[in-house]
């Protein structure tokens, strides 16, 4: 098998995929607001800086612009730590929950979508090819 042309047509066709609103919207989840904003979610609404920080791969400086417009429109706190007075928690609002929940709800439909396009077949090898190249690639980071 020729890797080297294979390797050509699947970034040809990445970059036309790379280039549909779809794949915009769905990245756009996966990175700033929207992506800090879930991760808060899923550990029960409270987190600390560090722990975004290290899941988004980004600077102290990152999260912290992150959190700031966060704060701004009323989506989270920042609360002092009862417990270790030197730890900052961030917690989501009322708002902040509601729109992490919508969201997901958007993220879900547009996956949803894209999913049905292709098929149960192609969309669960598609799934298990990702899931199989996440774990190599988070295996040579570790």
């Amino acid at each position: 098998m020729d890797y080297i042309d294979l390797s050509k047509e699947f970034l040809q066709a990445f970059y036309q995929f790379h280039r549909k609103r779809t794949h915009k919207q769905i990245n756009n989840a996966m990175h700033g607001e929207a992506f800090v904003l879930q991760y808060i979610a899923q550990f029960d609404n409270t987190t600390v800086p560090g722990d975004i920080e290290n899941a988004m791969n980004v600077s102290s400086a990152r999260i912290t612009t992150l959190l700031n417009g966060l704060e701004n429109k009323g989506l989270v706190l920042r609360q002092i730590d009862s417990i270790d007075r030197r730890r900052i928690l961030i917690k989501l609002t009322p708002a902040g929950e509601e729109k992490a929940a919508e969201n997901m709800q958007q993220l879900l439909a547009l996956t949803s979508e894209m999913f049905e396009y292709l098929g149960e077949e192609d969309a669960n090898n598609f799934v298990r090819i990702i899931c199989r190249l996440a774990e190599r690639w988070s295996c040579e980071a570790g």
